[in-house]
């Protein structure tokens, strides 16, 4: 004997219920059919009621459309000689019905009894049409009604299965019956006194559960919409699993905190039978779904699923007049329970100052208003805290048998929900260890799911989802190498690098599931138009784990949002120099927040684009090295500049030649005029540890007046023509002195300063090439021979791929 019970998504139309017939074709063995309601009715049967009780007759119109679904769905299923006399008990059942809501109408109200029967039409209904289009598939069936064999009766206000009477009915009838198949509706039962009766929440569950614990059924398979219980709600992380073996302790606890394929109830009747339950898809027969027994799960499995409850409140009794008095708690809990509120989670201070409960957010007003009423004596002493719930909350819980043996479970989800920004207001460990929970954010939630589903289910594999600003020549570049490393970083580094969001200064592009990197300029072109506010606002509101936002451009707006990113727990990778160069409380501001709400600040592209400067320079200090003296050559475009200019040039030319490469800034006067160079040895300098500010820097320009009083590109551009005969005059007091000019920051016992400088031959900065970057760190263990660091330091492969290094850093944190 199996018991099999279909859900209401899997009968919720004809096309379904034809799919259960071919899955029941296939068994040999006798079979019990439980099945629910059609998808939706029950609600659409207790709405009427509503309505017929408050004398709208808006509830005729409600019940038409039932009728009308039902009698379809009798046409579409039954060949035409079958179709008469099924008609005719459909319309009779639903004229009895009828008369009972023209009874909730006429009287004004519903009664609980009343709704009972109201309800168990849909059941009686279903079951009763499935079993007659089975007959006409040739199949021996026979219908049974539930309210015939489930006995209830009432205890604590409440209909409990009588399971001395049950048992007995239900051994008695299948032992005379020789059907094949004998569908049963779900949900439905009848108490003592021949009253229809409801089992209630997971009602059909239940009383398949019931069949097969009474008649010691083979097994109890539970036919739904999805392939089994999961690693996590797959409609909230994409790369959950479904579950192949799990325990019943390890499904009930799945199931209480949230997994909505099994309710806890269900398991009970067949708990102390041993008889097995699998969770099949009735849309994917062919998916091994899962199995629940009473053994322990694979070995070496430890955190089986991770499940959550949304619509939480939370209520705390908390005061010192609770200290070392007993019988607080249990008044406390009596009163919930007396108004029949359920308590989801509970913790307790050691210091017996506080107790505080989770409870549905729908019962939190009734809640505080009786525990209120309850200590209002000790409330008015100051004794006890009048109670204020927090609302917009939910429960997320790690589960697995084998939890308890493993140790640091706690402190990784923790440790991963911290990183991520989410934080947690309770706290909540059983004695068996099989669950670990804690109440977080209702808006969170998505966002611990997928983070705790990646640290214990997807192989370390990390997601990282970016935010891109800034998608001109560097930004595109960046783009690029994303596009072609995505699956060596998979495969090598095990990190899934999304794009999610980008936006240059006219339009802004959002896809929550990665943008594809083959057509995203087509995507942006056509996007919403370009708002930073916007932007930042949007990516709040995603609230994705391990969320990075990247800048790209040289705006000190876009560089004013970096603490509003920060502060929020979303990295920030920039090569955008402004903020790091910013006055000195700023950068300290940022540095802070990063270390504070554990987001990375990387801006290792501040200062010679794609070289490890910044980080050679962090890990120097970290080792307890100290910074003497920083020698460089630390602008690639003005090295540039200065190696491709001669007497045979101009330097207009070769400043024209630059831009339009990309080596400099759109407005060249920035890396012309030392800005640029400024503040990247104010970087350096800060990052070795010092409080310096960019009007501590001397700089000691080369470009004539004129041309510093330049506003814009045409102007300055027109002034180089003008005086080139300054420029071929340093050019050649260079050459007669055997030298080379090259543009050196440098920083010395706190002093530091920009300027063109005449090379020798001989030193370090002599031979440097193109636009290639030289970096020498003297420092107490490089006091004489210093270290140094060279390479191509400008151009926007370097630069992306740079901010690329810093991407894959965080990625390893």
């Amino acid at each position: 004997m199996k018991v099999l019970k279909f859900g209401g998504s899997s009968v919720a139309n004809p096309e379904n219920i034809i799919k259960i017939k071919n899955i029941i074709s296939k068994y040999e063995d006798q079979i019990i059919l439980v099945v629910s309601a059609f998808g939706g009715v029950t609600d659409h049967l207790l709405e009427a009621g509503t309505l017929a009780s408050t004398q709208d007759e808006s509830y005729k119109k409600v019940l038409a459309t039932l009728e009308e679904r039902h009698l379809t769905a009798t046409k579409q299923l039954l060949p035409v000689n079958a179709q008469s006399r099924v008609l005719s008990k459909v319309k009779s059942e639903f004229n009895e019905l009828e008369t009972l809501l023209e009874g909730a109408f006429y009287i004004g109200e519903i009664t609980p009894r009343l709704s009972d029967r109201i309800v168990s039409f849909g059941e009686l209904l279903s079951s009763y049409i499935i079993s007659e289009y089975l007959k006409s598939e040739q199949l021996d069936a026979k219908f049974k009604d539930s309210r015939e064999i489930i006995i209830t009766q009432k205890l604590n206000g409440k209909n409990m299965v009588n399971f001395a009477k049950t048992n007995a009915n239900c051994i008695a009838y299948f032992k005379a019956s020789n059907a094949k198949i004998t569908v049963c509706p779900g949900f439905i039962s009848t108490s003592e006194e021949g009253n229809s009766t409801t089992l209630g929440r997971g009602g059909s569950d239940y009383t398949a559960a019931i069949y097969a614990a009474a008649l010691d059924a083979e097994i109890l398979e539970i036919w739904t919409d999805v392939s089994g219980m999961y690693t996590a709600n797959p409609k909230m992380v994409k790369q959950a699993k479904a579950i192949p073996h799990i325990s019943y302790e390890e499904a009930m606890e799945l199931s209480h905190f949230g997994a909505k394929v099994l309710y806890p109830p269900t398991i009970q009747p067949v708990l102390s039978k041993g008889i097995s339950i699998v969770i099949k898809n009735t849309f994917d027969p062919e998916a091994n779904g899962t199995l629940i027994t009473k053994s322990k799960n694979e070995k070496g499995k430890t955190v089986r699923g991770i499940s959550h409850i949304g619509n939480i409140a939370l209520i705390s009794l908390e005061g010192p007049g609770m200290v070392g008095i007993p019988g607080i708690s249990k008044r406390f809990f009596e009163v919930l329970s007396q108004a029949d509120i359920s308590v989801v989670l509970i913790t307790q201070a050691s210091s017996e100052h506080s107790i505080c409960v989770g409870i549905s957010a729908d019962d939190v007003e009734k809640a505080v208003q009786i525990v209120n009423e309850a200590f209002e004596y000790e409330i008015e002493r100051g004794r006890i805290k009048t109670v204020i719930p927090e609302k917009d909350l939910a429960i997320v819980a790690l589960v697995g048998d084998n939890m308890k043996s493993h140790q640091g479970l706690s402190g990784k989800m923790f440790s991963t929900l911290g990183k991520n920004n989410v934080n947690i207001r309770v706290i909540a460990q059983g004695a068996s260890e099989r669950n670990i929970s804690c109440i977080i954010d209702q808006k969170d939630v998505k966002k611990a799911l997928n983070a705790l589903h990646e640290e214990f289910f997807e192989e370390n594999i990390k997601q990282l989802n970016l935010f891109v600003m800034g998608v001109g020549n560097v930004g595109a570049k960046f783009l690029e190498q994303i596009r072609s490393q995505r699956k060596f970083l998979k495969e090598n580094l095990k990190l899934n690098i999304r794009v999610i969001g980008m936006s240059n200064s006219r339009t802004m592009f959002f896809d929550e599931k990665g943008i594809d990197l083959n057509t995203w300029q087509e995507k942006l072109a056509n996007g919403q138009k370009a708002d930073k506010s916007k932007f930042l606002e949007l990516v709040n509101t995603l609230n994705f784990r391990n969320s990075i936002f990247v800048d790209n451009t040289a705006s000190e707006d876009v560089s004013t949002s970096y603490s509003e990113y920060l502060g929020n727990s979303i990295s920030v990778v920039t090569c955008n120099k402004i903020a790091c160069s910013s006055a000195y409380e700023n950068y300290a501001h940022l540095k802070s927040l990063a270390r504070s709400y554990n987001a990375p600040f990387l801006f290792e592209t501040n200062v010679g684009a794609g070289l490890p400067i910044i980080d050679t320079l962090k890990h120097l200090i970290a080792s307890g090295d100290k910074i003497l003296k920083i020698q460089a050559v630390l602008s690639g475009s003005l090295n540039f500049v200065f190696n491709n200019f001669n007497d045979t040039t101009t330097f207009h030319d070769v400043v024209k030649q630059a831009q339009e490469e990309g080596y400099t800034e759109p407005d060249p006067k920035i890396d012309l005029s030392g800005v640029d160079v400024m503040r990247k040895i104010l970087i350096l300098a800060r990052e070795s540890g010092n409080v310096l500010e960019i009007s501590d820097i001397k700089n000691n320009p080369f470009l004539p007046e004129e041309s510093l009083k330049t506003t814009n590109n045409e102007d300055f551009f027109a002034s180089l023509i003008k005086h080139e005969p300054h420029f071929q005059n340093l050019y050649a007091s260079a050459k007669n002195a055997d030298s080379k000019l090259k543009y050196v920051a440098q920083y010395d016992n706190g002093v530091a300063s920009v300027g063109l400088q005449e090379i020798p031959k001989g030193h370090d900065f002599y031979n440097l090439e193109g636009s290639d970057n030289i970096v020498l760190f003297y420092t107490e263990r490089y006091p004489n021979q210093p270290m140094i660091i060279k390479g191509a330091g400008a151009g926007a492969d370097v630069t992306a791929s740079g901010i690329f290094a810093d991407i894959i850093r965080i990625g390893n944190f």
